[in-house]
């Protein structure tokens, strides 16, 4: 299996660098079918191919995806993306940052509800993945520090079980994963 790049505070312009529509369907694709060129890219997504480029170099810029050097010949580069734990940051000082944080949060999390419910409005279509997948709602008490070791483990375990789309076995489909590990609000805390 291959090894993520553990990535727990992205560098400053990174989320810039990662949010908006395009760039995390380039990134999406690119994590769940392989490497790709920017024409490809181009014309799955129906956009310039300048526009595509451009994305794929910020997104590379800020080692978010990688020219695949084993398949490039000449000026047809392909792209992969670099295999990572992504967070965004806990506490960003500068707005700025914040803010790009904060949209790519909420990209991150309409992505997923929108593969979710995709997933579950035709579940029986995914054969026997239908019953192999699984959703589950929890609940413990820790302290803060138990809290980021916890989140810490999870990371872990699911690294231990990360393949790059081209070394999947045979029969293999991209699997998306959500997690969450939050203090449940109380009825009067801080909105």
């Amino acid at each position: 299996m291959a090894s993520r790049t553990n990535r727990p505070v992205p560098p400053r312009h990174a989320p810039q660098a990662s949010h908006g529509p395009p760039r995390q369907e380039i990134l999406a694709r690119l994590r769940r079918h392989g490497p790709a060129t920017s024409a490809d890219l181009a014309a799955e997504f129906d956009e310039d191919r300048g526009a595509t480029s451009y994305h794929l170099r910020q997104l590379a810029r800020f080692g978010f995806v990688a020219e695949d050097t084993g398949r490039s010949s000449g000026r047809r580069k392909y792209w992969r993306a670099v295999p990572q734990d992504m967070r965004l940051p806990r506490h960003p000082a500068d707005p700025e940052t914040a803010a790009a944080a904060d949209e790519l949060g909420r990209q991150w999390l309409a992505s997923a509800d929108r593969d979710l419910t995709a997933y579950l409005s035709d579940r029986h279509a995914f054969g026997d993945f239908t019953a192999a997948a699984m959703h589950s709602f929890g609940s413990t008490t820790l302290t803060a520090d138990e809290l980021t070791r916890f989140g810490e483990e999870y990371i872990a375990f699911l690294s231990r079980w990360y393949r790059d789309p081209e070394q999947a076995a045979p029969g293999s489909r991209h699997i998306f994963v959500v997690f969450h590990a939050f203090p449940t609000p109380e009825h009067g805390d801080a909105s």
